[in-house]
């Protein structure tokens, strides 16, 4: 018990000290920037007592490393032998990290969050097609959740992977030829997405994937933003990896393309989610790697692209997919240094379902524009993306634990009593 506190106080001191360090910067943040991010009433205002109790449960789990790494290889096997595994991994982990099955089970979700300010972008998480009928049929539900969105403004983005919509091995080799020659079903199926987008009025992010495919995704990406971010509209918004070096010039470069072509850019900002496939190819390959070479030169170069979008709103508009707390202090200090309004609608920032509620809801109470993923699909066919947010929990330093202190603290203040999750913890899984 004396470690929680002991862990809770550590990371309210580092927000403190944060926010002291900001308002310092200019007299507009000495007015007062009041945003903070330990209040646990609003964090989880969302969530039920049982849900909440579930909640902890799942962090709970997720701590032990061990579990997290034989986890999916035992599921995997007990739904290759036909097991019935599949119910409690519905109502468990899927519950948790997804908005349902489909669009429509996804509905209550997003009325949900909704009724506390926060938009959801709904990402359809099934993956590794082979078959032209599985990229067709990818890029079909896309345009559904396009369609799910228009004139809905619980949903202001729609997302999509352009891995989803072709072949690996296509767009590695356009890749290496920095163009999207090769890949013409591909580039088609993006095509009709992000038209249908610009035609419906929604907002499109095109994840970032791994180095040996992205430069062809870049090269889409940007081909869609110089065809429909025009009069004054930012429909198509590429993602932007801060892990990987250089990427501050790469986004000065294209800004100069944007401003000699006439078009806007949209750019999704996130730190990145292939660190160990890209390391360990590079050493595989003796090639020099790509990524930052530890998580402080990440973390910077994170805050000075927000802070260079924020400088070129006039041109860029931004959502920061960002789980970290000194980063939005950053976001929210340049946006009052440079009295641009929490709700100017060319700054979103956004979390994954299931983490982070204590910055989601906070931001969004406090006036921000806040959107959260929310992936849907089959069960089965969601367990890659499952077991990557249970993994991700236990390697970023920290989140797990954090989850945990603060779902610990709003228990306490529910009076619902640590002693009673120990017995609770369990049924709280059914």
């Amino acid at each position: 018990m004396v470690s929680i506190n002991l862990v809770w106080n550590f990371w309210r001191v580092r927000i403190i000290i944060t926010n002291h360090i900001l308002n310092k910067t200019s007299a507009l943040m000495a007015q007062n920037l009041v945003l903070t991010f330990d209040n646990t009433e609003i964090a989880f205002c969302s969530l039920t007592d049982a849900e909440l109790l579930r909640a902890y449960a799942l962090f709970k789990m997720i701590g032990f490393r061990g579990l997290v790494k034989i986890g999916p290889r035992i599921i995997s096997t007990a739904m290759r032998w036909r097991l019935p595994v599949s119910g409690v991994i519905k109502y468990t982990i899927f519950k948790h990290f997804c908005g349902g099955e489909s669009i429509e089970d996804s509905s209550p979700m997003i009325d949900r969050l909704s009724r506390f300010n926060v938009g959801t972008i709904l990402d359809y998480s099934v993956e590794g097609g082979r078959r032209e009928r599985d990229f067709d049929a990818a890029a079909q539900e896309v345009m559904r959740t396009i369609e799910a969105a228009a004139g809905n403004k619980k949903i202001p983005f729609a997302v999509f992977k352009v891995s989803a919509l072709g072949s690996q091995r296509a767009l590695e080799a356009a890749s290496r030829d920095r163009g999207s020659g090769g890949i013409s079903g591909v580039h088609l199926r993006v095509l009709k997405i992000c038209q249908l987008a610009a035609d419906r009025n929604v907002r499109i992010l095109i994840d970032a994937e791994e180095t040996w495919i992205q430069d062809a995704i870049d090269v889409m990406a940007e081909e869609m933003m110089a065809r429909f971010n025009r009069d004054g509209r930012t429909i198509v918004y590429t993602t932007v990896q801060l892990y990987r070096t250089g990427r501050l010039q790469v986004m000065e470069e294209q800004l100069q393309r944007a401003r000699n072509q006439s078009f806007k850019i949209g750019l999704k900002l996130v730190r990145g989610a292939y660190m160990e496939k890209e390391r360990a190819l590079a050493a595989k390959s003796k090639l020099a790697s790509p990524i930052q070479p530890d998580k402080m030169a990440t973390d910077r170069q994170f805050d000075q692209a927000t802070t260079w979008c924020i400088e070129h709103l006039d041109d860029v508009s931004f959502c920061a997919g960002t789980h970290n707390e000194v980063s939005c202090l950053v976001i929210a200090g340049a946006m009052a240094r440079l009295e641009i309004s929490r709700d100017d609608t060319r700054i979103w920032f956004s979390q994954l379902l299931g983490m982070s509620d204590h910055l989601s809801f906070n931001l969004a109470a406090a006036g921000y524009n806040v959107a959260k993923y929310v992936p849907y699909g089959p069960v089965k066919s969601a367990l890659p993306y499952l077991f990557r947010r249970a993994e991700e929990n236990t390697s970023v330093a920290g989140q797990a634990g954090r989850e945990l202190l603060l779902l610990t603290k709003e228990i306490r203040r529910r009076g619902i009593g640590l002693r009673g999750i120990s017995r609770t913890s369990h049924s709280a899984l059914r």
